[in-house]
Formats: structure tokens, C-alpha cells, sequence
């Protein structure tokens, strides 16, 4: 499983959705998912790849991590995995 299907499947289950209803485009708004849900998936994407996300609920604005749309969670993500392994 690629980082971004495990990504999409982890803001589906959250959003209670199925995956193939997330795309690439979605915003986490589109898909229902409010700051709780949010953080909800924050939390499970880092135990899922064993990783820290630069990401402040209580300041997202704040935060260098852009959760703009799904594809910039999985940019986002593919990052920090790929700096982690080096």
C-alpha cells in the first residue's frame, strides 16, 4: 500500500466514507471532517507511519503543514516519510 492510499484510507474512515469517495481534490471540509475529525486523522497518520506532523490543532493557521486538500496531506506526508528514511 502506497502513502497515499494508506493517507486516503485513513481520511475516508474518518470522513466515514469509502475511499474511492476521497479524491485528490477533496478538501477535508468537502468531506465532512471537522477539527476533531481532523486531529482524529492527524493522530493515525503518524502511528501508521511512524512519523511527527508539524501540525498545532489549536493554530492550524499557524502550522507549516498544509491541510489545504487530500493531496497536499499525502505531499505533506510522502515528505516527512521520505525525510524520516534518510
Amino acid at each position: 500500500m502506497t502513502v497515499k492510499d494508506k493517507v486516503i484510507e485513513i481520511i475516508a474512515e474518518q470522513a466515514v466514507l469509502e475511499p474511492s469517495d476521497v479524491t485528490m481534490d477533496s478538501t477535508l471540509e468537502d468531506l465532512g471532517i471537522d477539527s476533531l475529525g481532523l486531529v482524529e486523522s492527524i493522530f493515525a497518520i503518524e502511528e501508521a507511519f511512524d512519523i511527527s506532523v508539524p501540525f498545532n490543532a489549536n493554530e492550524p493557521e499557524q502550522s507549516d503543514f498544509d491541510i489545504s486538500s487530500v493531496a497536499s496531506i499525502v505531499a505533506g506526508i510522502e515528505k516527512l516519510v521520505a525525510e524520516q528514511a534518510a
